[in-house]
Protein backbone atom coordinates (compact mmCIF):
# COMPACT_ATOMS: atom_id res chain seq x y z
CA UNK A 1 0.00 0.00 0.00
CA UNK A 2 2.83 2.17 0.56
CA UNK A 3 4.57 1.85 -2.76
CA UNK A 4 1.36 2.39 -3.98
CA UNK A 5 0.42 5.94 -2.43
CA UNK A 6 4.18 6.45 -3.50
CA UNK A 7 3.40 6.18 -7.44
CA UNK A 8 0.26 7.74 -7.03
CA UNK A 9 2.01 10.76 -5.88
CA UNK A 10 4.65 10.80 -8.66
CA UNK A 11 1.84 10.75 -11.09
CA UNK A 12 0.74 13.83 -9.31
CA UNK A 13 3.65 15.73 -9.10
CA UNK A 14 4.50 14.88 -12.28
CA UNK A 15 1.21 16.16 -14.09
CA UNK A 16 1.45 19.19 -11.83
CA UNK A 17 4.87 19.82 -13.23
CA UNK A 18 4.33 18.69 -16.55
CA UNK A 19 1.09 21.01 -16.77
CA UNK A 20 2.08 23.79 -15.04
CA UNK A 21 5.29 24.07 -17.10
CA UNK A 22 3.07 24.33 -20.17
CA UNK A 23 0.57 26.72 -19.11
CA UNK A 24 3.10 29.19 -18.04
CA UNK A 25 4.96 28.86 -21.61
CA UNK A 26 1.97 29.92 -23.13
CA UNK A 27 1.16 32.75 -20.57
CA UNK A 28 4.81 33.90 -20.73
CA UNK A 29 4.59 34.27 -24.63
CA UNK A 30 0.49 36.07 -24.35
CA UNK A 31 1.94 38.47 -21.63
CA UNK A 32 5.21 39.07 -23.45
CA UNK A 33 2.89 40.09 -26.88
CA UNK A 34 1.16 42.86 -24.68
CA UNK A 35 4.54 43.81 -23.35
CA UNK A 36 6.02 44.48 -26.61
CA UNK A 37 3.03 46.47 -27.85
CA UNK A 38 1.80 43.74 -30.52
CA UNK A 39 -1.58 43.91 -31.71
CA UNK A 40 -3.53 41.40 -29.36
CA UNK A 41 -6.36 39.26 -31.56
CA UNK A 42 -9.17 38.30 -29.34
CA UNK A 43 -8.55 34.47 -29.02
CA UNK A 44 -4.51 35.33 -27.96
CA UNK A 45 -6.51 37.31 -24.80
CA UNK A 46 -9.21 34.31 -24.49
CA UNK A 47 -6.25 31.84 -24.33
CA UNK A 48 -4.23 33.98 -21.66
CA UNK A 49 -6.97 33.51 -19.31
CA UNK A 50 -7.48 30.19 -20.30
CA UNK A 51 -3.83 29.49 -19.27
CA UNK A 52 -4.06 31.22 -15.88
CA UNK A 53 -7.46 29.04 -15.33
CA UNK A 54 -5.66 26.00 -15.92
CA UNK A 55 -2.33 26.95 -13.89
CA UNK A 56 -5.20 27.64 -10.88
CA UNK A 57 -6.82 23.96 -11.43
CA UNK A 58 -3.47 22.10 -12.04
CA UNK A 59 -1.70 23.79 -8.75
CA UNK A 60 -4.90 23.76 -6.23
CA UNK A 61 -5.19 19.75 -7.05
CA UNK A 62 -1.77 18.62 -8.18
CA UNK A 63 0.05 20.17 -5.15
CA UNK A 64 -2.24 18.99 -2.52
CA UNK A 65 -3.13 15.78 -3.74
CA UNK A 66 0.39 14.88 -4.25
CA UNK A 67 1.27 15.25 -0.48
CA UNK A 68 -1.99 13.86 0.65
CA UNK A 69 -1.02 10.56 -1.92
CA UNK A 70 2.78 10.66 0.18
CA UNK A 71 0.91 10.28 3.30
CA UNK A 72 0.53 14.18 4.73
CA UNK A 73 -2.30 14.57 6.38
CA UNK A 74 -3.67 17.48 8.38
CA UNK A 75 -1.27 20.32 6.83
CA UNK A 76 -4.07 22.76 5.86
CA UNK A 77 -6.06 24.73 8.19
CA UNK A 78 -9.52 25.62 7.77
CA UNK A 79 -9.07 28.67 5.67
CA UNK A 80 -6.24 26.39 3.07
CA UNK A 81 -8.93 24.11 3.07
CA UNK A 82 -11.48 26.42 2.19
CA UNK A 83 -9.03 28.53 -0.45
CA UNK A 84 -7.80 25.61 -1.88
CA UNK A 85 -11.40 24.23 -3.12
CA UNK A 86 -12.33 27.64 -3.89
CA UNK A 87 -9.56 28.02 -6.43
CA UNK A 88 -10.36 24.89 -7.96
CA UNK A 89 -14.00 25.91 -8.49
CA UNK A 90 -13.35 28.82 -9.77
CA UNK A 91 -10.08 27.79 -12.27
CA UNK A 92 -12.66 24.77 -13.45
CA UNK A 93 -15.48 27.81 -14.04
CA UNK A 94 -13.33 29.91 -16.01
CA UNK A 95 -11.74 27.07 -17.77
CA UNK A 96 -14.82 25.48 -19.38
CA UNK A 97 -16.53 29.12 -19.69
CA UNK A 98 -13.22 30.53 -22.01
CA UNK A 99 -13.15 27.15 -23.66
CA UNK A 100 -16.93 27.66 -24.37
CA UNK A 101 -16.27 31.70 -25.76
CA UNK A 102 -13.26 30.21 -28.09
CA UNK A 103 -15.48 27.59 -29.65
CA UNK A 104 -18.30 30.42 -30.34
CA UNK A 105 -15.88 33.06 -31.04
CA UNK A 106 -14.46 30.33 -33.99
CA UNK A 107 -17.81 29.90 -34.99
CA UNK A 108 -18.73 33.09 -35.60
CA UNK A 109 -14.97 33.83 -36.95
CA UNK A 110 -15.79 31.34 -40.31
CA UNK A 111 -19.75 32.02 -40.62
CA UNK A 112 -20.33 33.41 -43.97
CA UNK A 113 -20.17 36.94 -44.26
CA UNK A 114 -24.46 36.20 -45.56
CA UNK A 115 -25.77 34.65 -42.25
CA UNK A 116 -27.26 35.89 -39.46
CA UNK A 117 -23.76 35.86 -37.60
CA UNK A 118 -21.70 38.16 -39.84
CA UNK A 119 -23.24 41.53 -37.89
CA UNK A 120 -21.67 40.26 -34.71
CA UNK A 121 -18.23 39.44 -35.92
CA UNK A 122 -17.06 43.10 -35.13
CA UNK A 123 -19.41 43.17 -31.69
CA UNK A 124 -17.50 39.79 -30.67
CA UNK A 125 -13.61 41.62 -31.34
CA UNK A 126 -14.45 44.58 -29.45
CA UNK A 127 -16.20 42.71 -26.71
CA UNK A 128 -13.97 39.81 -25.88
CA UNK A 129 -12.57 41.14 -22.99
CA UNK A 130 -15.99 42.31 -21.59
CA UNK A 131 -17.18 38.53 -21.77
CA UNK A 132 -14.06 36.99 -20.05
CA UNK A 133 -14.52 39.73 -16.97
CA UNK A 134 -18.55 38.31 -16.74
CA UNK A 135 -16.99 34.78 -17.00
CA UNK A 136 -14.49 35.72 -13.44
CA UNK A 137 -17.16 37.86 -12.22
CA UNK A 138 -20.09 34.80 -12.61
CA UNK A 139 -17.74 31.77 -11.13
CA UNK A 140 -15.97 33.89 -8.38
CA UNK A 141 -19.51 34.46 -6.89
CA UNK A 142 -21.02 31.04 -7.80
CA UNK A 143 -18.40 29.00 -6.07
CA UNK A 144 -18.00 31.70 -3.10
CA UNK A 145 -20.89 29.20 -1.70
CA UNK A 146 -18.16 26.54 -0.95
CA UNK A 147 -16.40 28.27 1.41
CA UNK A 148 -19.40 27.28 3.83
CA UNK A 149 -19.49 23.81 2.96
CA UNK A 150 -15.61 22.88 3.42
CA UNK A 151 -13.57 22.13 6.65
CA UNK A 152 -9.94 20.70 7.18
CA UNK A 153 -9.51 17.28 9.13
CA UNK A 154 -8.05 18.83 11.63
CA UNK A 155 -11.64 20.16 12.75
CA UNK A 156 -13.38 17.24 11.38
CA UNK A 157 -14.16 15.15 14.61
CA UNK A 158 -17.91 13.77 13.07
CA UNK A 159 -16.85 12.27 10.06
CA UNK A 160 -20.41 10.41 9.74
CA UNK A 161 -21.63 13.82 7.94
CA UNK A 162 -18.40 14.63 5.97
CA UNK A 163 -16.68 13.27 3.22
CA UNK A 164 -13.04 12.55 3.60
CA UNK A 165 -11.12 13.49 0.82
CA UNK A 166 -6.96 13.49 2.62
CA UNK A 167 -6.71 16.80 3.33
CA UNK A 168 -9.99 18.13 3.40
CA UNK A 169 -13.19 16.81 4.17
CA UNK A 170 -16.75 18.52 3.37
CA UNK A 171 -20.31 18.93 4.96
CA UNK A 172 -23.23 18.99 2.64
CA UNK A 173 -26.38 19.18 3.93
CA UNK A 174 -29.62 18.27 3.24
CA UNK A 175 -33.13 18.53 2.17
CA UNK A 176 -33.72 21.83 0.23
CA UNK A 177 -30.93 23.72 0.59
CA UNK A 178 -28.63 20.72 -1.17
CA UNK A 179 -30.81 21.05 -3.94
CA UNK A 180 -30.64 24.69 -3.99
CA UNK A 181 -26.66 24.49 -3.96
CA UNK A 182 -26.25 21.55 -6.90
CA UNK A 183 -28.76 23.88 -9.14
CA UNK A 184 -26.75 26.64 -8.54
CA UNK A 185 -23.39 24.70 -9.21
CA UNK A 186 -24.51 22.51 -12.15
CA UNK A 187 -26.87 25.11 -14.27
CA UNK A 188 -23.85 27.94 -15.23
CA UNK A 189 -21.76 24.49 -16.35
CA UNK A 190 -24.79 22.54 -18.31
CA UNK A 191 -25.22 26.39 -19.97
CA UNK A 192 -21.90 26.37 -21.24
CA UNK A 193 -21.34 22.96 -22.18
CA UNK A 194 -24.83 22.87 -24.01
CA UNK A 195 -23.48 26.64 -25.73
CA UNK A 196 -20.19 24.28 -26.39
CA UNK A 197 -21.52 21.50 -28.44
CA UNK A 198 -23.70 24.05 -30.34
CA UNK A 199 -20.93 26.22 -31.19
CA UNK A 200 -18.91 22.91 -32.39
CA UNK A 201 -21.40 21.12 -34.16
CA UNK A 202 -21.92 24.53 -36.02
CA UNK A 203 -18.56 24.79 -37.32
CA UNK A 204 -18.48 21.28 -37.97
CA UNK A 205 -21.88 21.67 -40.29
CA UNK A 206 -19.81 24.92 -42.01
CA UNK A 207 -16.68 23.12 -42.45
CA UNK A 208 -18.70 20.17 -44.70
CA UNK A 209 -20.54 22.49 -46.86
CA UNK A 210 -17.36 24.99 -47.24
CA UNK A 211 -15.89 21.77 -48.48
CA UNK A 212 -18.35 20.83 -51.43
CA UNK A 213 -18.52 23.91 -52.26
CA UNK A 214 -14.47 24.52 -53.51
CA UNK A 215 -13.74 20.63 -54.38
CA UNK A 216 -13.74 21.22 -57.64
CA UNK A 217 -10.99 23.64 -56.89
CA UNK A 218 -8.73 20.82 -55.41
CA UNK A 219 -9.68 18.17 -58.02
CA UNK A 220 -6.44 19.20 -59.54
CA UNK A 221 -4.54 18.54 -56.41
CA UNK A 222 -3.76 15.14 -54.14
CA UNK A 223 -3.19 16.37 -51.11
CA UNK A 224 -5.13 20.29 -50.78
CA UNK A 225 -3.76 22.07 -48.36
CA UNK A 226 -5.91 23.03 -45.52
CA UNK A 227 -6.79 27.24 -44.82
CA UNK A 228 -5.44 28.78 -42.18
CA UNK A 229 -9.22 29.12 -40.85
CA UNK A 230 -10.03 25.48 -41.34
CA UNK A 231 -6.93 24.56 -39.51
CA UNK A 232 -7.29 27.00 -36.37
CA UNK A 233 -11.40 25.24 -36.65
CA UNK A 234 -9.75 22.20 -36.72
CA UNK A 235 -7.44 22.26 -33.61
CA UNK A 236 -9.90 24.08 -31.31
CA UNK A 237 -12.60 21.62 -32.35
CA UNK A 238 -9.84 19.00 -31.02
CA UNK A 239 -9.70 20.94 -28.02
CA UNK A 240 -13.13 21.30 -27.46
CA UNK A 241 -13.85 17.82 -28.17
CA UNK A 242 -11.12 16.50 -25.09
CA UNK A 243 -12.11 18.90 -22.62
CA UNK A 244 -16.12 17.27 -23.18
CA UNK A 245 -14.55 13.96 -22.79
CA UNK A 246 -12.56 14.58 -20.26
CA UNK A 247 -15.53 16.33 -18.11
CA UNK A 248 -17.55 14.25 -18.38
CA UNK A 249 -15.46 11.65 -17.09
CA UNK A 250 -14.58 14.03 -13.86
CA UNK A 251 -18.34 14.57 -13.43
CA UNK A 252 -19.39 11.18 -13.48
CA UNK A 253 -16.72 10.78 -11.24
CA UNK A 254 -17.47 13.44 -8.99
CA UNK A 255 -20.85 12.28 -9.03
CA UNK A 256 -20.10 8.69 -7.43
CA UNK A 257 -18.22 10.49 -5.22
CA UNK A 258 -21.13 12.86 -3.80
CA UNK A 259 -23.22 10.21 -3.88
CA UNK A 260 -21.06 8.43 -1.26
CA UNK A 261 -20.64 8.97 2.34
CA UNK A 262 -17.04 7.46 2.31
CA UNK A 263 -15.66 7.00 -1.19
CA UNK A 264 -12.95 5.15 -1.94
CA UNK A 265 -9.73 5.86 -2.13
CA UNK A 266 -9.37 5.34 -5.56
CA UNK A 267 -12.32 7.11 -6.50
CA UNK A 268 -10.88 10.38 -4.72
CA UNK A 269 -7.73 10.44 -6.38
CA UNK A 270 -8.89 8.96 -10.31
CA UNK A 271 -10.98 12.33 -9.63
CA UNK A 272 -8.39 14.92 -9.07
CA UNK A 273 -6.57 13.36 -11.96
CA UNK A 274 -9.39 13.46 -14.59
CA UNK A 275 -9.77 17.31 -12.95
CA UNK A 276 -6.56 18.44 -14.09
CA UNK A 277 -6.37 16.47 -17.03
CA UNK A 278 -7.33 18.86 -19.66
CA UNK A 279 -5.15 21.85 -17.78
CA UNK A 280 -2.08 19.40 -18.42
CA UNK A 281 -3.08 18.26 -21.94
CA UNK A 282 -4.71 21.71 -23.79
CA UNK A 283 -1.20 23.81 -23.51
CA UNK A 284 0.45 21.34 -25.27
CA UNK A 285 -1.99 20.54 -27.76
CA UNK A 286 -2.42 24.25 -28.54
CA UNK A 287 1.43 24.19 -29.95
CA UNK A 288 1.66 20.93 -31.32
CA UNK A 289 -1.18 21.75 -33.85
CA UNK A 290 0.29 25.04 -34.97
CA UNK A 291 3.07 25.51 -36.96
CA UNK A 292 4.15 28.77 -35.40
CA UNK A 293 3.47 28.75 -31.35
CA UNK A 294 -0.39 30.36 -31.49
CA UNK A 295 -1.36 29.07 -34.96
CA UNK A 296 -4.25 27.62 -33.80
CA UNK A 297 -5.34 30.94 -32.08
CA UNK A 298 -4.04 33.42 -34.31
CA UNK A 299 -7.80 33.37 -36.60
CA UNK A 300 -10.32 35.11 -34.80
CA UNK A 301 -12.85 37.79 -35.58
CA UNK A 302 -11.33 40.38 -37.56
CA UNK A 303 -11.98 44.25 -37.54
CA UNK A 304 -12.50 44.84 -41.43
CA UNK A 305 -11.06 42.06 -43.61
CA UNK A 306 -13.77 39.44 -44.33
CA UNK A 307 -12.48 35.32 -43.87
CA UNK A 308 -11.62 33.88 -46.77
CA UNK A 309 -12.73 30.17 -45.80
CA UNK A 310 -16.75 30.66 -46.53
CA UNK A 311 -17.09 32.23 -50.29
CA UNK A 312 -20.37 33.74 -50.84
CA UNK A 313 -23.03 32.17 -53.32
CA UNK A 314 -22.64 33.54 -56.93
CA UNK A 315 -24.81 36.72 -57.45
CA UNK A 316 -24.27 37.79 -53.88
Amino acid sequence: MVSQHAALGLVFALQTSVGTLGNYFLLFHYVSLSLTGDRMRPTDVILRHLTIANSMVILSKGVTQTMAALGVRDFLSDLGCKLVFYLHRVGRGVSMGTTCLLSVCQMITISPWTSRWAQHKNRAARNIERYIVLIWILHLSVNYVILASMTSTLRSKNMTQKQDFGYCSATFKGGVVASLYSALFSVPDVLTLGLMLWASGSMVSMLHRHKQQVQHIHRAHVTPRASPETRATQSILVLVSIFVTCYILSSTCHLCIALSKNPSWWMVNLSALLAASFPTVSPFLLMSRSSRLCGPCRVCVRDSTPPPLLPQPAGQ
